[in-house]
């Protein structure tokens, strides 16, 4: 069954305006153009990016609101094509999104995308995590690597008080048991996308001095 950007959304407690809708739909043509030259995704058609990636990403965005109501910056790693980074930058234009890729075509993809888009607080980075500096209330990654390799990464990029927000499949049993104390897992969070029969969660993390 095929479902609508606007419904998706509104199945995910999100209500998003028309002005968003319309840039969600624009960045998923983006996408599908862009694919053809730059291999951004191994998905094709227009149901299975709706799906997979625009949908799979705005199931993260009513859970952020919850971590992180208000402004701040948000550190996407591992983003690729900008997921679920600029899904987040247009639902949320409270936030300063940062997309860090180490391929420079995904990172000029994402600029692309912040410019037609008129996103003004979206940028695309193209650096190594471990290169990189700043602070973010906020680090997401979808599918990017371990939660080890993920946490261990992104450490030094973690603000004060800031969570990670590890999206992943089925829960990963084996890779949580395997974190070293100074990772707090204080909620792993289960996502229902709408049209997609296929498990989704969050792990949300902070850094610990344990």
């Amino acid at each position: 069954m095929t479902i609508g950007l606007e419904e998706g959304a509104r199945a995910l407690g999100l209500a998003p305006s028309a002005r968003q809708i319309e840039q969600l739909e624009a960045y998923g043509a983006l996408i599908l153009k862009w694919n053809k030259v730059y291999n951004l995704t191994a998905l094709r058609d227009e149901a299975s990016v709706r799906t997979h990636h625009l949908l799979d990403s705005l199931a993260a965005v009513a859970p952020l609101n919850r971590q992180q109501p208000g402004p701040g910056r948000l550190l996407d790693v591992g983003s690729g094509g900008g997921l679920p980074g600029v899904v987040i930058a247009i639902l949320r234009p409270d936030l300063e999104v940062r997309c860090l890729d180490a391929v420079a075509k995904k990172t000029a993809f994402v600029n692309q995308v912040a410019a037609e888009l008129q996103l003004p607080h979206l940028k695309g980075l193209h650096a190594r995590v471990e290169s990189l500096t700043g602070a973010y209330e906020v680090v997401s990654s979808r599918a990017f690597a371990s939660l080890a390799d993920f946490f261990q990464g992104s450490r030094q990029l973690l603000a004060e008080q800031g969570v990670w927000l590890a999206m992943k499949g089925k829960v990963p049993q084996d890779e949580l048991a395997a974190l070293p104390k100074s990772v707090d897992v204080f909620h792993v969070e289960q996502l229902h996308v709408p049209g997609l029969d296929a498990e989704r969660c969050i792990v949300w993390a902070r850094r610990s001095d344990g």
